[in-house]
């Protein structure tokens, strides 16, 4: 009884720790470029009383053995990297890659981090921005007198300035890819940095090979769907109950020994 006790309480944890997941994806369902996790479990070790395949004489063998299981564990969180809504806004900074790619992001002290949301805005200086004020690695700023700003599908920024009739080119809004972006740690505000489980990010031009191409005036929300979530959240608390119920029965067994010894 000792040891269902102690494999109930590995399977509250595990419980546990999934609804708070289930949470925070309910959480972000209105986040711009927010991508769902899943737990991902697995099976502690077993202690093996009988091998499975031991001689049970000299002509016959034990077909399964006895293994006996002590529980279970969160191995990981995965976000799920699927394609969110698209919500048209008119914004003509708001971009939105339709596809697989992430924006670069230059941070204070010069890293490069990676995000899929693209609700840019002109700081001071007129370059592009997130809403956390890091600008686009590409620098592109938007002059002051510009009447009309376009974002091609493939990144290239043009403008129609006052008393002007042809567009200038800006720049152009590169975006990269990883073999695993699975890997990528998730840093909070629509971030994300490169690690060695991601590798290392491959550049390109928007909608070209691999890469996603860009709608300018479009924002991709979140992932997360809130019918899966609910569904996800009723199997988490029956689960939960059900760990919670075993707890409670291994208790009796062990009341009931004490109280007959």
């Amino acid at each position: 009884m000792n040891s269902a006790l102690w494999v109930s309480k590995t399977g509250l944890a595990a419980q546990d720790m999934r609804m708070t997941t289930i949470s925070n994806n309910l959480a972000n369902v209105s986040t711009a470029g927010f991508k769902k996790d899943r737990v991902v479990f697995e099976d502690l070790f077993y202690q093996i009383q009988r091998q499975p395949g031991g001689q049970a004489d000299e002509l016959n063998q034990v077909p399964s053995g006895i293994q006996v299981g002590t529980g279970v564990r969160i191995n990981g969180t995965q976000k799920i990297f699927t394609e969110g809504n698209y919500e048209t806004s008119n914004n003509p900074l708001d971009v939105a890659i339709t596809g697989q790619g992430f924006f670069q992001m230059e941070s204070p002290d010069g890293e490069i981090l990676y995000s899929r949301s693209g609700q840019f805005q002109p700081n001071a200086e007129s370059l592009m921005v997130n809403a956390n004020g890091l600008p686009l690695l590409q620098n592109i700023a938007i002059p002051e007198n510009a009447t009309k700003v376009t974002i091609g599908s493939d990144g290239t920024v043009t403008a129609v300035l006052a008393n002007e009739i042809e567009p200038v080119e800006l720049g152009q809004i590169l975006t990269v890819n990883f073999v695993n972006p699975a890997g990528l740690e998730a840093l909070g505000g629509n971030l994300f940095r490169a690690t060695a489980a991601s590798g290392e990010p491959i550049e390109g031009v928007p909608g070209e090979e691999a890469f996603g191409a860009l709608q300018q005036g479009v924002i991709e929300g979140s992932n997360v769907s809130v019918v899966d979530e609910m569904v996800s959240m009723i199997a988490v608390q029956r689960a939960y109950e059900m760990n919670a119920k075993v707890v409670s029965a291994a208790d009796e067994m062990l009341r009931f020994i004490n109280q007959s010894l």
